[in-house]
């Protein structure tokens, strides 16, 4: 089955994929790694955006569970993706790739405040656009920003790099049996309760008809690849 072909993607980075080998933070050349995918991307001709989470930093539900309050937990966790949106900005700019941070919570001193026009007109002159601070609002994951950012950007697809190479029945490091799906449908993800984002998220690219492609981010080369209909993926779409 040929793969769809698209222009505008919103990539979606967890904080982890930031983070190498380490037990937590940023690992600079990992981080640089990255930055060399969402490049050559670029150079293949798309249009790109990218969402960051900040678990590799901060997770606010699990300090939630510890004893903080939701809320401010959430806002933490934000104050997270804004560190590893700026980390993620220095790298692609050593690699001369030009790019802007939009924050859902304004931090005038270090980034520009989230505008959705201006974001658009930032891709159009082929700048790359990293949104960070989730969607600006406690109770909602990255994963909810991505579907809500890529809708707004009126992205073609939501490009979700992960640590494994698509969907599977069952967790692929912990049963050897697992086996991957090539594609999927929203109803099907929701319905089975399939660890691809959260159902929030899930609704909102089912909804506005965007593709969820779940690939491995930490193999070299494999955006570019998965983008050309290459590289080993899961596609989430209606059905």
């Amino acid at each position: 089955m040929p793969r769809p072909e698209f222009k505008r993607i919103l990539l979606k980075l967890s904080g982890e994929a930031l983070m190498g080998d380490q037990q937590f933070g940023i690992e600079t050349e990992t981080a640089q790694r990255v930055a060399e995918e969402i490049k050559l991307a670029q150079a293949a001709g798309y249009e790109l955006c990218v969402v960051v989470g900040g678990g590799n930093i901060f997770r606010g539900l699990a300090a939630a569970d510890q004893g903080f309050d939701r809320a401010s937990a959430d806002y933490m966790g934000m104050l997270a993706t804004v560190m590893n949106a700026l980390a993620v900005q220095n790298a692609l700019e050593k690699l001369g790739v030009d790019t802007r941070v939009q924050s859902a919570i304004p931090m005038s001193s270090i980034c520009e405040p989230y505008i959705r026009r201006r974001a658009m007109r930032h891709m159009e002159k082929g700048r790359i656009v990293i949104f960070a601070a989730g969607t600006g609002n406690p109770f909602f994951t990255t994963d909810t920003a991505a579907a809500l950012r890529a809708a707004e950007m009126q992205c073609d697809a939501l490009f979700k790099g992960t640590s494994v190479d698509g969907v599977y029945t069952a967790d692929p490091k912990k049963d050897a049996a697992a086996e991957r799906y090539d594609t999927l449908s929203f109803d099907r993800v929701l319905s089975d309760n399939l660890k691809v984002m959260d159902a929030s998220a899930v609704a909102v690219c089912r909804d506005n008809d965007i593709p969820i492609v779940v690939f491995n981010i930490r193999e070299q080369g494999n955006l570019a690849r998965v983008l050309n209909g290459e590289g080993t993926s899961t596609i989430v779409e209606n059905s």
